[in-house]
């Protein structure tokens, strides 16, 4: 028997330069699913700093950058490491950001 896992995609969430401040704040909502594939975008003109429980630091991203975090891809089973489902990711200014914004795209595996 066959066993496949179909790629699928959360919503992308964001925050707009104006949310982002000395202190960490969300970005957007917890995941719903275990990420297998997390795409970080900072589109705005400050380096930010970002963390996965709000607390600790990190990662930082320079302006106009990205940062792929591909935990899971080839993985034929739904079992194995993932990012938690419950996970929300948070960013604060490390520069103050005047444009843009970050996005994070979050992707996760289907299977049959």
């Amino acid at each position: 028997m066959a066993y496949s896992i179909a790629l699928r995609a959360d919503p992308v969430r964001t925050l707009a330069f104006g949310g982002i401040g000395a202190s960490y704040a969300p970005i957007g909502t917890q995941l719903t699913k275990g990420g297998r594939q997390f795409f970080v975008q900072n589109l705005t003109d400050a380096t930010l700093m970002f963390s996965f429980d709000g607390v600790n630091d990190h990662f930082p991203l320079l302006s106009n950058t990205y940062f792929v975090f591909d935990v899971t891809t080839n993985k034929v089973t739904n079992d194995g490491w993932f990012i938690d489902k419950n996970t929300i990711m948070n960013v604060k200014e490390i520069g103050t950001p005047t444009t843009g914004s970050v996005y994070l795209s979050v992707f996760y595996g289907q299977g049959d």
